[in-house]
């Protein structure tokens, strides 16, 4: 029996409804979604939030990133959310999802409420199973098993359900919250509920009792008495209660609440009926816009349509209350999609009542889609103008940008390390270099886009090319150095890159002209809007999930932004490095003064690159030599902090603080030492601990390094060079768009190649593959043709 329970659902429901549901409810649950309750998601790790939630109530908020801020929250659940997909029971995956992230959000002391669907749902399921138990017995024997599975079950009536489904509802909420320590409570109201202002003042009180109790009101409209929707009464500025997405609405403004979260099953908003080729997702919904908006039918349960939320949605929002319209029933978001929302991620159609004055991040990938199309048709000599152009501009312009840098030192001083504040500032050498590296871009983009790699002569009077385009539309996120914005948009102008730039807001003042410097240098040829710079409040999660506007991200910045990014992002590749652990092996053969030079460049030149000298592996036999004592004399006077690996302190008596972890990127004044017995070794440690950046041998036997550079693993290796020379301006590259420690696509510094994929071009006549079958009269030839020369000037 109790498998059979299992299986179907909740099919059993009949006169012992209401104390078997309070015993079995949940452990039921588990049996069908073991997973849900027993694995704690990972959003479920979200520490209590020091963040203030209280605020004066009376205006919504109008950047999502302050959703985060809501202390009071009302969650609506739709009946596509809440049953099953024959509409006959509840999804209790789902709801077990909904109810954990409604009690971490209560136990993070914030007030939620819960307005719910599934009341008709439930009980026509257990009305129709109990039609079915009281067929008689014999009618049963006669028809057989099938026939009684296929009897006709009569039309029931929505409030019958609805009184026989709501006390079952009920039962298995409180099951769910029990296991989260919390107490719910039931309340059912009508449209006079409302109308009434006793009734109101009651209903108010009650509610407020509740939260003061820490308890979770769950509100649902009193189906089996609910009269029909009063007419025209919404004309009057008051939302009628005929479905539960305004009777959310109108809960959430009576009872001043910051957020409502109305979950559907569909994604947001969308321009147009979702399905249809065109549509699109609309991330911020304005009041205002609704004449741009086309609904479509309503979803294939409940009360309201999509147009019914926007209409409910607006009057909440007038009345000073946040709403979000998201996908409740997406099996790979659901578990975690109101907590996502509270965070402020970027789910659903977000309503606001402040309209910002650029355009969005969408439209911006947009227009960097469209510009970058247009870069990568326009003549080599005119992308190498555009940058020659800029590079004027960076040292005509020079006094501008290096007050505007000024002001964002000035702001960040106190809150950023040296480090950081060294990779920010700006200067007159600085622009130069950069004004360098961006003519010697110009200069290599004149055989960049649609150069030919190979030509075929598939046959006779059919050739094929392969031929160098632009990859699309780029993401650059960058912290702190706001150089990194002409040399990434010099890439992108040459290569016929569309680009999105996000910078850190340490340099928002110095990336902002230096921005204006590219669109003004893009203007010269009409494609001022191939280069973007994101400036609204996006978050770079939320960046990282555009993905039908996105082809590649590139992230520059600290270890821990690039390993956000990478595990932010939604099927868009990512190129770059998690790490910089470059390592310097001194071998026993090594030149005294050229080792004390390449590791005092290494690691002190500028410790904050992910270039920088990270551990330093010293030959054994190296130990108390002047070589060694010469190294170790040149660190101290850097004020270099030294860790010893273990071998390393095994030797010494008084040694430094050992090392916490052998794969670790300081990216300041401290250096960790090894030691290793041989060549061998030191590659073996440097595959083991190593980020494969750039790793360097110092020796003067020929045959040790070259068995060092053949066999080390890593996207740049080096003999008797500081680390510091892992860079595309150092490489001649012209500049970077980073560094690239994968294996697919580009490894190392990235310039212009790295930014750059192909596609194939076949001419023919009339050529047909049926011509090439056995019996045809056309052959393959498939011979090698002569490629152009390459321009090398």
């Amino acid at each position: 029996m109790l498998s059979q329970v299992y299986r179907s659902g909740f099919q059993p429901f009949n006169q012992h409804l209401l104390p078997w549901a309070q015993s079995t409810a949940l452990s039921r649950y588990q049996r069908v979604q073991p997973s849900a309750i027993r694995h704690i998601r990972s959003w479920s790790n979200i520490p209590f939030i020091t963040v203030p939630l209280s605020r004066a109530h009376g205006k919504s908020f109008a950047h999502r990133s302050e959703l985060k801020h809501a202390k009071r929250i009302v969650v609506k659940l739709g009946s596509a959310v809440v049953t099953r997909g024959d509409e006959c029971g509840l999804a209790l995956g789902r709801l077990a999802s909904i109810v954990e992230q409604v009690s971490v959000l209560q136990n993070q002391g914030r007030e939620m409420m819960l307005v719910t669907s599934g009341a008709v749902a439930f009980g026509k399921q257990r009305l129709r199973h109990e039609i079915l138990l009281s067929q008689s017995v014999r009618q049963a024997l006669h028809s057989g098993q099938n026939h009684l599975k296929e009897m006709a079950i009569p039309v029931l009536e929505a409030r019958a359900c609805a009184a026989a489904g709501q006390s079952g509802l009920m039962a298995l909420y409180e099951a769910m919250f029990t296991q989260y320590s919390i107490c719910a409570a039931q309340i059912l109201v009508t449209n006079l509920d409302f109308h009434d202002e006793q009734k109101r003042r009651n209903l108010n009180g009650t509610l407020h009792e509740l939260l003061r109790m820490n308890i979770v009101p769950i509100v649902n409209t009193n189906d089996a008495v609910v009269p029909p929707a009063e007419p025209n009464s919404d004309l009057q500025g008051v939302i009628s209660v005929k479905d539960n997405d305004s009777l959310a609405a109108r809960l959430a403004v009576e009872m001043k609440t910051d957020l409502l979260i109305v979950l559907s099953d569909v994604e947001g908003l969308f321009d147009s009926p979702p399905g249809s080729d065109d549509a699109k997702l609309i991330d911020i919904f304005y009041p205002g816009d609704q004449q741009s908006v086309t609904f479509g039918t309503k979803s294939r349960v409940g009360m309201g349509g999509m147009e019914a939320k926007v209409k409910a949605a607006l009057w909440a929002l007038q009345g000073g209350t946040s709403v979000v319209i998201a996908n409740g029933t997406h099996p790979k978001v659901s578990g975690h999609v109101i907590t996502d929302i509270v965070e402020g991620k970027k789910v659903g159609t977000f309503f606001s009542e402040v309209k910002p004055a650029g355009p969005t991040v969408e439209q911006q990938g947009e227009m960097a889609r469209a510009g970058g199309r247009m870069l990568a048709t326009l003549e080599p000599e005119q992308r190498a103008e555009i940058i020659h152009h800029l590079a004027d501009l960076l040292t005509d312009q020079r006094d501008e940008i290096l007050l505007a840098n000024k002001k964002d030192l000035e702001e960040a001083e106190g809150r950023l390390a040296a480090p950081l504040l060294k990779r920010l500032s700006l200067s007159t050498s600085k622009l130069n270099s950069l004004a360098i590296g961006l003519r010697q871009i110009a200069a290599s983009s004149q055989d960049s886009v649609g150069r030919i790699l190979r030509r075929t002569r598939v046959a006779k009077n059919l050739e094929l090319e392969q031929v160098t385009v632009p990859i699309g539309v780029l993401l650059v996120i960058f912290e702190s150095r706001p150089d990194c914005l002409p040399q990434v948009a010099a890439l992108a102008i040459a290569s016929g890159n569309g680009l999105l730039l996000k910078g850190g807001k340490e340099a928002a003042h110095s990336n902002r002209i230096l921005h204006l410097l590219t669109q003004e240098a893009l203007s010269i040829h009409g494609v001022k809007e191939a280069v973007q710079l994101v400036n609204t409040r996006e978050e770079v999660e939320d960046l990282c999930r555009l993905d039908k506007l996105i082809d590649l991200i590139i992230p520059r910045g600290s270890s821990q932004l690039v390993r956000d990014i990478q595990k932010a992002a939604k099927g868009i590749p990512v190129m770059g490095h998690s790490e910089g652990i470059c390592h310097m092996y001194v071998d026993s053969e090594a030149s005294v003064d050229k080792a004390t030079r390449l590791v005092r460049d290494s690691k002190c030149e500028y410790p904050a690159a992910c270039n920088a000298l990270e551990t330093l592996l010293i030959h054994r036999d190296l130990l108390r030599t002047p070589l060694f004592d010469q190294i170790i004399d040149m660190l101290r006077v850097e004020q270099v902090k030294i860790h010893a690996g273990p071998r390393f302190a095994s030797y010494l008596t008084f040694s430094p603080s050992e090392v916490k972890s052998l794969r670790t990127e300081y990216g300041d004044l401290e250096l960790c030492i090894e030691v290793v017995d041989s060549v061998q070794e030191a590659i073996d440690h440097i595959h083991k601990y190593g980020s494969s950046h750039t790793d360097v041998i110092v020796t003067e036997n020929e045959k040790t390094a070259e068995f060092f550079l053949q066999h080390v693993d890593s996207a740049c290796v080096f003999w008797n060079a500081s680390t510091r020379f892992s860079d595309g301006y150092r490489f001649g590259l012209g500049a970077e768009v980073g560094i690239s420690t994968s294996r697919i696509h580009a490894r190392g510094p990235v310039g212009l190649e790295g930014l750059l994929t192909t596609k194939w071009l076949l001419r023919g006549q009339d050529h047909v593959v049926s011509d090439f079958s056995e019996h045809g009269s056309l052959k393959y030839l498939h011979e090698n043709l002569p490629v152009p020369q390459r321009n090398t000037n």
